[in-house]
């Protein structure tokens, strides 16, 4: 059965994910190193792992598997993911694929070497309403795309 797996600590879109999850029957697993209040759906599973960097992050690769679904802005926990054969989407609906992740990891480094030099970035874009709009589209297309390959998993 396909789930769910978000890194939910800054995550803007608990609310839209917990509707998805209900509306299609999926077990969804919130991953956090805390501070996230637990929802009532017995569908949402609040994961708190330890503080050390990156307990979610391997927590979800752990237990995330082919055509399950994964919610975040990291992009190495994307491209983890992406390898053991999941679905990736940020946020704001922009989908990770085996075709823009390198790009992804290529400007992310970039952009570090930048910040690193001292010269200062904008950073991104505030997150908008249309950034919700756009995950609801992709995320409800994903879902679909995931129900009916889950019995290609192997």
């Amino acid at each position: 059965m396909v789930k769910i797996y978000v890194d939910a600590d800054a995550c803007p879109v608990k609310n839209e994910i917990e509707r998805i999850a209900t509306r299609h029957d999926l077990i969804t697993y919130m991953v956090c190193n805390g501070g996230i209040r637990p929802s009532r759906s017995p569908l949402i599973k609040l994961v708190v792992v330890n503080k050390e960097s990156d307990a979610a992050d391997n927590w979800i690769i752990d237990h995330i598997a082919k055509a399950d679904i994964c919610v975040t802005n990291d992009i190495q926990l994307a491209e983890h993911c992406l390898k053991k054969g999941a679905l990736v989407i940020k946020t704001n609906g922009i989908r990770f694929t085996d075709d823009n992740i390198g790009m992804a990891i290529a400007t992310r480094d970039v952009m570090g070497k930048i910040r690193e030099s001292g010269e200062m970035t904008s950073g991104p874009s505030p997150f908008s309403k249309l950034d919700r709009s756009k995950f609801l589209n992709q995320i409800e297309t994903m879902v679909r795309s995931a129900r009916k390959n889950e019995f290609k998993k192997t």
